[in-house]
């Protein structure tokens, strides 16, 4: 294989296009991750959501954000904004097409749309839509897809100048994107040349480029990511990379931990719900935020004496003033920069994360590193 990092998966038209999408009897700030990030960060590319259980109502009416756009029950209504694709706007446990939903694809081709998903079921792969989409002219879009062929890791990250930052999490749909955006974007306000680095559909989505690491076989993850962040630290200062799943999910862990692997980040942002105790797909407990801090360390050590520098909190169901005293908490419990990137914005995890970048303290084991200090 050659030692040219893999390129990252190009969806170059996002921008341009206009969605109706898809988030039937789930829309919410946890279930409906893709279509949440949309009308937050790319308002502009959301013409209609399709949710029979709150139709009638907008965006804002429902989640608290997202301004005037519109809910519907029905495709039909739903061509009355105009959309010109239809996307599958939540992430299911397991990433496969529910089937009730096959009908709405399937119209959605016949009504001129193209389709697009982040699913693990590609709609590509579909006899049915793949037939239907080529008898209508349509695209079908899976941006979960991946290279056939990606690298094995052999720590590389550790020989570019760039400093890496990764989200990691408590649990799953915690916040690790949106923190990761959010810091990016107050990285690049600072005047820092900020590379952000998406790892799942939703990233990809944003970003218009990235690589779903959850799709790669599991000898590949680490070796994926290590591709990205090579690619990326190339004309930037500071790669951020979305992080996925948690260490103590039953599930989801070993993607977490290649990717881990594979980033080799010099910081970590730890990001948690602030009103959840335990993992919310697997009966496990969430240990106290010191002790995450210290397994994800533990976790990078063996490869880079990487440390978490700073605690995005998600703390959308809670009040103002317990939001507050959540993050205050937090702050107090690890010693580290507290924020919920959501409400506060980005800025001080962002200055959390050059603060490390400018103490240097971070290097390779076996290099002379010391966990408690500078490295020589």
């Amino acid at each position: 294989m050659s030692d040219t990092p893999v390129a990252s998966i190009l969806v170059a038209d996002r921008r341009r296009r206009r969605f109706a999408v898809l988030v039937e009897g789930s829309l919410g700030v946890l279930d409906a991750k893709t279509a949440v990030a949309l009308l937050r960060y790319a308002p502009g590319s959301v013409a209609v959501l399709l949710d029979r259980a709150t139709a009638g109502r907008t965006a804002q009416d429902v989640l608290g954000f997202g301004g005037a756009v519109p809910i519907v029950a029905t495709l039909e209504e739903a061509m009355a904004q105009r959309p010109d694709a239809l996307l599958v706007g939540i992430a299911p446990v397991g990433g496969r097409l529910p089937a009730e939903w096959r009908a709405v694809l399937l119209e959605a081709l016949d009504r001129g749309l193209d389709v697009w998903a982040g699913l693990h079921s590609f709609l590509a792969d579909d006899p049915e839509l793949g037939a239907r989409a080529r008898q209508r002219g349509r695209a079908l879009v899976d941006l979960r897809a991946v290279p056939d062929e990606l690298p094995v890791a052999q720590a590389r990250v550790r020989e570019v100048a760039a400093h890496v930052v990764l989200t990691v999490g408590s649990d799953c749909n915690v916040g690790k994107m949106t923190a990761a955006w959010e810091i990016h974007r107050a990285l690049e306000a600072s005047g820092t040349r900020s590379a952000f680095v998406a790892t799942g559909q939703t990233g990809i989505l944003l970003a218009g480029r990235g690589l779903a690491v959850d799709r790669v076989i599991a000898d590949f993850v680490a070796g994926a990511a290590e591709a990205l962040v090579l690619d990326a630290a190339k004309d930037h200062d500071v790669v951020v990379v979305e992080g996925q799943g948690s260490l103590l999910h039953p599930g989801y862990a070993g993607v977490t931990l290649g990717l881990l692997h594979g980033a080799l980040p010099h910081a970590m942002v730890l990001c948690h719900q602030a009103s959840r105790e335990r993992i919310r797909h697997g009966d496990v407990a969430i240990p106290p935020l010191s002790e995450l801090v210290r397994r994800y360390e533990d976790a990078l050590e063996p490869l880079r004496a990487g440390r978490v520098v700073a605690v995005a909190l998600n703390t959308f169901d809670l009040s103002p003033e317990a939001a507050r005293r959540a993050i205050d908490a937090a702050a107090r419990a690890t010693g580290l920069p507290a924020a919920d990137p959501v409400r506060d914005g980005g800025e001080s995890l962002a200055a959390a994360v050059l603060a490390a970048r400018a103490t240097g303290a971070v290097g390779n084991p076996g290099a002379g590193a010391d966990r408690q200090g500078a490295v020589p």
